[in-house]
C-alpha cells in the first residue's frame, strides 16, 4: 500500500499523488525531461544535482535497474516525478532490482500518479521553478502549507558539494597514446569510457585544482566536464581555464565545461526559461551543414551577443537557435553545449571527441 504525496511549486501550485520511493521530503529545481528511454542514466547523472526531474514519458521503470547503465555510483537527482506507477514486471534480463527498490535503497523521494503533461506545460509556459515533494499520511491544509514552504526555500546552487571522481588506477603507459586531464565538475562515466577507447590515459582532478597543478602533470589535453550549477559561480575554475587557453593546452568543454570556456573567453551566460533536457534535440553543424540529434541537459546558455572575437560559433540548436558549440581561433580549444557522450541518447555527436583528439596531434 502506497502513502500519499504532495508536489508543491514555489508559486503555490499543488499536485497530489502517491509516494512510490523513499518516504520523506525533498526540494530542488523542478525541470522536465523529454527522453523516451534512459531513465537510469538520467537519474545518475551528476548534472542533475539539486534538481527534481519530471519525466514526460509516462512509462518509466519498466526495464528496472542494472549495473551497466549508470553514470555515477549513486542517484544524483533530488527527486522524481512520474505519471504512472512503474510496473512490478521488469522487462530486462540485465535488471538487478526495480526502480522503486533502487529509490528506496538510496533514500530518494518520488511522486507518481500526477498529470505530468499539465506540469510540463506549466513549466514550459511559466519557466522552471523550485519545488518540493513531501510524503504524507493524509492531505490537509497544514501539509500543503509545509510543502509550499519547502518549495520556497532558497536553493543555493553554488554551495553544492560537486561529486568528485579521482583516478586511482595504475596504467600501463605503453598502452595509451595520450594523457588527458579530466577537470571534474561531476563527470559522467561515459565520458571516461569514450576517452579510454580513443587511447587516452586519464587523470581526473577536482574542479578546485589550479593551473600550476594541472600543468605539472604534463597533459596532452584537458577535458572540462559536465556538472550542476551556475557556471558564473566557478570563478577559480574560470581563471584556470583562461590560463590553459593562454598556454595553448588543447581543451574540450562539455555542457557546463562549454559554458566555462565561454566565460573564460570573455562571453557571458544567461539562464533559460525552461532549459534543454532530453535526447531528441537537433543540432546544426555550421561548418558541414549536417544535422545530428543530441542529448541535452542544461538550464544556462552562452549569450552569443557577448561572444568575443577570439571565438567562433560551431553549432546551433534547431529548436530555438541558441548557441550550441564554439571554438577558439587563437588556441586549440573547442566546446559543445550538449552531451556528445550521450548516455542516454543518440551517438551522432561522438565525432566531437575525434575532433578533440585531432587537436592533440
Amino acid at each position: 500500500m502506497y502513502k500519499l504525496a504532495l508536489l508543491a511549486l514555489e508559486d503555490g501550485s499543488i499536485y497530489k499523488g502517491i509516494s512510490i520511493g523513499y518516504y520523506g521530503n525533498t526540494s530542488g529545481e523542478v525541470i522536465f525531461n523529454t527522453s523516451i528511454t534512459g531513465y537510469q542514466e538520467i537519474i545518475t547523472d551528476p548534472s542533475y544535482i539539486k534538481q527534481i526531474v519530471t519525466f514526460t514519458n509516462p512509462h518509466i521503470g519498466n526495464t528496472g535497474i542494472n549495473n551497466e547503465d549508470i553514470e555515477y555510483k549513486k542517484i544524483c537527482v533530488s527527486g522524481l516525478i512520474l505519471n504512472c506507477i512503474p510496473s512490478v514486471l521488469i522487462s530486462n534480463y540485465r535488471s538487478n532490482c526495480s526502480l522503486i527498490e533502487y529509490l528506496n535503497n538510496q533514500h530518494r523521494v518520488c511522486i507518481a500518479n500526477i498529470d505530468t503533461r499539465k506540469l510540463t506545460i506549466q513549466l514550459r509556459d511559466k519557466g522552471i521553478k523550485n519545488g518540493a515533494i513531501i510524503t504524507v499520511n493524509n492531505i490537509n491544509n497544514n501539509n500543503i502549507k509545509l510543502a509550499i514552504k519547502l518549495a520556497r526555500k532558497n536553493i543555493k546552487l553554488k554551495n553544492i558539494n560537486v561529486i568528485q571522481l579521482y583516478n586511482k588506477k595504475k596504467y600501463n603507459y605503453k598502452k595509451y597514446k595520450y594523457h588527458i586531464i579530466v577537470y571534474d565538475f561531476g563527470t559522467k562515466y561515459n565520458i571516461i569510457r569514450i576517452l579510454k577507447k580513443l587511447g587516452c590515459r586519464i587523470t581526473i582532478v577536482s574542479y578546485k585544482t589550479s593551473f600550476k597543478e594541472i600543468s605539472s602533470m604534463n597533459p596532452d589535453g584537458v577535458v572540462v566536464s559536465n556538472g550542476p550549477g551556475n557556471p558564473e559561480d566557478f570563478k577559480g575554475s574560470i581563471y584556470t581555464i583562461k590560463k590553459l587557453c593562454k598556454n595553448k593546452i588543447p581543451l574540450f568543454g562539455i555542457c557546463l565545461g562549454h559554458q566555462l570556456l565561454a566565460l573564460a573567453s570573455g562571453a557571458k551566460t544567461i539562464k533559460m526559461n525552461f532549459g534543454h533536457h532530453g535526447s531528441n534535440h537537433p543540432i546544426l553543424d555550421i561548418k558541414t551543414g549536417k544535422i545530428f540529434i543530441t542529448s541535452q541537459n542544461h538550464c544556462f546558455v552562452v549569450d552569443e551577443n557577448t561572444l568575443p572575437k577570439n571565438s567562433k560559433i560551431t553549432h546551433r540548436s534547431l529548436f530555438d537557435g541558441t548557441l550550441q558549440g564554439l571554438e577558439r581561433i587563437d588556441c586549440p580549444a573547442l566546446s559543445f553545449q550538449g552531451h556528445p557522450e550521450s548516455s542516454p541518447g543518440p551517438q551522432d555527436a561522438y565525432l566531437l571527441f575525434y575532433r578533440f583528439i585531432k587537436k592533440l596531434n
